[in-house]
């Protein structure tokens, strides 16, 4: 399978319909009216960038000047027009916002401070909220920071384990906030019902495939690897504790300044559950580029993020052992899987790909890791 459809695919996730132009003035007469911000009606400029949209939620850069105030350089985060065929099912910004202030306010995580939040549509045709605009540069996914010929890829191997360390231990410091169920348990709010947290999040991952299949066709690789989760679903950890679950967890959702972390970002997928969900989460993320990587005939970064080493440093940083993560790898893998289609469909929906008549063989560049991962004795 080449690589080019893979990275052309990902290149075309910054596609959307929405017009930006009233934007500004819309923006303007709203924050005037917000209770804690200066008098009078701001300039508010849409920063370069401005109609680019990423994977799922837009992110759109903003210059907002206030009379005789500084500049203030801010993103507002956007849930996605319901005509671009959005990622997910819904869209709970009002779940990220309040997840970004409540880790700010019980951690040194660094995340984005986060300022109004609009979360009934009414203004902008769709919920937003607004936050610092970070300093910062990021591992690529186009080309994938695999790939080389980037700042991180090209980076000393010290330099990129430093990185591969501090990605573990925000996900150690997130999963170490003393009873999350109590301080997130609004992120369970849209999930099905189910027995415990991890139930809950298998019925709603049934959903999201339910919800891909649309504008795209049925996948018999993911409802393969359903079956198989509802198989050898992993009761003991499923009854265990729950943490913050960061939903996202890797490289590329994390700013850096001097190989330093300054930001931690994408909020959307957050939930509650098992601490292996952002584990096998990041471990899986870095094989999928590997797998580019080596399709291309590229080394790649094969001694990065190994899942070796990243249980011991979990292990030295949260003193927990960390159960067998092959389940949560499939897991992760059919979340990837689900991507691709709502990608797939939108882009089928733009006029950018024709329908697929082979969904697996055409949407799946990390297919032989699902496949490995299901074939294992």
């Amino acid at each position: 399978m080449a690589t080019e459809p893979a990275v052309e695919q990902v290149d075309h996730l910054q596609r959307s319909s929405r017009d930006n132009a009233t934007v500004p003035e819309v923006l303007s007469r709203w924050l005037a009216e917000q209770a804690d911000a200066p008098d009078g009606a701001p300039e508010v400029q849409l920063g370069a960038g401005g109609d680019s949209n990423g994977m799922s939620s837009e992110t759109i850069p903003l210059t907002v000047t206030w009379p005789e105030s500084p500049a203030r350089e801010w993103v507002m985060r956007m849930a996605p027009a319901a005509d671009d065929i959005p990622v997910f099912r819904s869209y709970r910004m009002d779940h990220q916002y309040d997840t970004m202030r409540r880790i700010a306010e019980l951690t040194d995580v660094p995340v984005p401070a986060v300022h109004h939040l609009e979360p009934s549509g009414s203004l902008l045709g769709a919920p937003f909220f607004l936050m610092d605009r970070c300093a910062g540069e990021v591992a690529p996914d186009v080309m994938p920071y695999t790939f080389g010929d980037n700042w991180f890829g090209d980076a000393p191997p010290a330099r990129q384990q430093a990185m591969q360390e501090s990605i573990i231990g925000v996900i150690a410091d997130l999963h170490s906030i003393p009873d999350a169920t109590t301080h997130f348990g609004f992120l369970a709010d849209d999930l099905p019902p189910g027995e415990n947290n991890l139930a809950r999040l298998l019925a709603w991952l049934r959903d999201w495939y339910d919800l891909s299949v649309e504008g795209i066709g049925r996948s018999p690789l993911v409802e393969r690897a359903l079956t198989w989760l509802a198989a050898n679903f992993p009761e003991d950890v499923a009854r265990g504790e729950s943490v913050l679950s960061w939903g996202d967890a890797r490289l590329g959702n994390m700013m850096f300044a001097d190989f330093a972390p300054t930001a931690v970002l994408d909020w959307e997928m957050a939930r509650i559950g098992p601490r292996e969900l952002d584990v096998a989460w990041l471990i899986f993320a870095h094989m999928v580029f590997q797998e580019l990587a080596t399709m291309a005939g590229l080394a790649g970064l094969p001694d990065l993020l190994r899942e070796s080493d990243v249980r011991a440093t979990y292990r030295e940083r949260t003193g927990v052992e960390l159960a067998d993560l092959r389940w949560f790898h499939v897991y992760a893998a059919v979340q990837w899987c689900c991507v691709f289609m709502r990608t797939g469909a939108r882009r089928v929906h733009f006029g950018e790909l024709d329908r697929p008549d082979d969904v697996d063989g055409t949407l799946f560049y990390h297919r032989p890791l699902l496949e490995r991962l299901l074939e294992e004795n």
